[in-house]
């Protein structure tokens, strides 16, 4: 039998993203939680460059980055394919899956962790990226078509972490009235049975966020 073992920190939505794939494809595994402000030996020995989490270790084998991991769990395991096997398609679910991580989470992120002007200039910025996901969920239940995929398990992390986001900064982003595609998407997605059940305590992401919030914000306040 396989061993498979992910480090992960109980907070982190990239860890989501390889725990709901394998969930998704029936693979058994063992958790080891992390925490990145002492660094076990392990994690060290086996992501030596980025020293992050998600690692997936595959019978005593590394696999780092959270999409090269995607990829690698639908390639080993064939059960509930993440990616359709047409080529263009394929395309199109990575192009998705990093618009996600370059575009929008990085204008969320800034919307977060800034407040007045800046704040306003950065929530325009992330409404701009939210459409072209409104846009794209134009007749579909996910955004791969009628089946959960890997651009839903990439943008996953929209359908939790952004209202935490948005309630501790104190501000509307992802609305019903502006965005209810995407907003039935998250609906979806969120209420779906492997999904729903591995989401972090949200009490405990806002407290977590909080502090981050705080933390940033005195990074940027003027000496």
């Amino acid at each position: 039998m396989a061993e498979v073992k992910l480090f992960r920190t109980w907070s982190s939505p990239l860890a989501l993203r390889i725990i709901w794939a394998l969930k998704l494809k029936g693979v058994p595994y063992e958790t080891i939680y992390e925490d990145l402000s002492n660094k076990s030996p392990l994690l060290l020995q086996y992501n030596p460059i980025h020293k992050k989490v998600p690692v997936l270790v595959h019978n005593g084998k590394p696999i780092v980055e959270s999409f090269v991991v995607l990829e690698y769990i639908d390639e080993t395991w064939k059960e509930n394919p993440l990616l359709p096997e047409d080529p263009l398609e394929r395309a199109a679910a990575r192009s998705w899956a990093k618009f996600g991580d370059d575009k929008v989470l990085p204008s969320i992120w800034e919307s977060f962790t800034n407040e007045g002007k800046e704040q306003e200039e950065a929530i325009v910025e992330a409404k701009e990226n939210l459409k072209y996901l409104e846009e794209e969920q134009k007749g579909k239940k996910f955004f791969g078509g009628e089946k959960l995929g890997f651009a839903d398990i990439a943008l996953g992390w929209l359908a939790h972490y952004e209202s935490v986001f948005e309630d501790v900064a104190g501000m509307k982003l992802l609305t019903e009235e502006e965005f209810p595609l995407l907003s039935a998407w998250k609906l979806t997605f969120a209420d779906a049975p492997i999904i729903k059940d591995n989401w972090p305590s949200r009490d405990k992401l806002v407290a977590k966020f909080q502090a981050t919030r705080e933390d940033q914000l005195l990074k940027k306040a003027p000496k």
